[in-house]
């Protein structure tokens, strides 16, 4: 097998969080002789013995390093614009969770998408995404979608100079979610029993329509042309074959609160993730 005796990292949020545990269920399911590991900054890893092979996932929500801002009373460029407080985003520092990663992982999968449109958890007036390069704030401040594209420029380039010799690199394009009747803090539901016809597809994620799922394709926008600047990085493109599976995902099952319409059951979509994932390098080897 192609992945024998290699450290392969997820990193990224939690919907690639869910692609790793798809695959160290997969892979238990074959053999059951399994050391806990967890590699320099990962959030948790697994070596199954039998193959010599180490999974790893490395939690990073942005992949770059951010923390709080708060308005110095000395002043400064941000203050002089009316900021009192928000979040700081280094867009050239990466995530220090993942930081050493290139140098001792042989296979590394990458996303980042649901956290930059995601106001919930940067609010733009209360607690705004505050862009930072070389240390100093990015004056005119940028839009999130525009501090994205300046992380992927930097976060490529990084990855690029620090992945190990002969390592190799995917980036997952953006999960889709199903809410329908609002987000998942507005009331929102995932309540289908059955996939999406193709038509259901183009009503639900047509950036024409505007509607509360179109995030997946205007991450995908941006990050395709980030991708173009590297030609190293393999795209792995999950996001059209999710996009009709609006029965597979947990929502309320487990007393949630909210409806999930974001994550993904097991077994599920997840599963035909790490299957196009192990065509790829099966494509590679040969």
């Amino acid at each position: 097998m192609y992945v024998q005796c290699f450290v392969v990292g997820f990193v990224g949020d939690s919907l690639n969080r869910n692609m790793f545990v798809s695959l160290v269920c997969m892979l238990r399911g074959v053999n059951g002789e399994v050391h806990k590991w967890r590699p320099a900054g990962a959030d948790r890893g697994f070596t199954f013995l039998r193959y010599n092979l180490t999974l790893a996932y490395h939690r990073t929500n942005l992949l770059v390093r951010y923390g709080s801002w708060s308005a110095s009373p000395n002043g400064g460029p941000l203050e002089s614009l009316g900021y009192k407080q928000g979040h700081r985003i280094d867009v050239d520092i990466a995530d220090q969770t993942w930081a050493e990663a290139p140098s001792f992982h042989d296979i590394l999968i990458f996303n980042t998408g649901h956290w930059w449109w995601s106001s919930s958890k940067f609010d733009p007036i209360q607690s705004p995404m505050l862009f930072f390069e070389k240390g100093k704030p990015i004056i005119p401040p940028l839009l999130p979608p525009e501090g994205l594209d300046l992380t992927l420029k930097h976060m490529i380039t990084f990855v690029n100079k620090a992945m190990r010799p002969n390592g190799l690199k995917f980036f997952s394009t953006q999960s889709p979610r199903h809410f329908e009747g609002g987000d998942w803090n507005e009331g929102g539901s995932c309540q289908h029993d059955q996939p999406l016809s193709s038509e259901e597809v183009k009503e639900f994620f047509s950036l024409d329509n505007n509607g509360t799922n179109i995030e997946a394709r205007l991450v995908n926008q941006h990050l395709m042309k980030a991708l173009e600047q590297s030609t190293t990085l393999r795209v792995l493109n999950v996001t059209h074959m999710s996009e009709f599976r609006a029965d597979a995902h947990p929502a309320t099952t487990g007393g949630k609160k909210h409806d999930d319409c974001m994550h993904w059951c097991l077994p599920g979509p997840t599963d035909a993730w790490n299957d196009l994932l192990a065509a790829s390098l099966a494509a590679i080897q040969s």
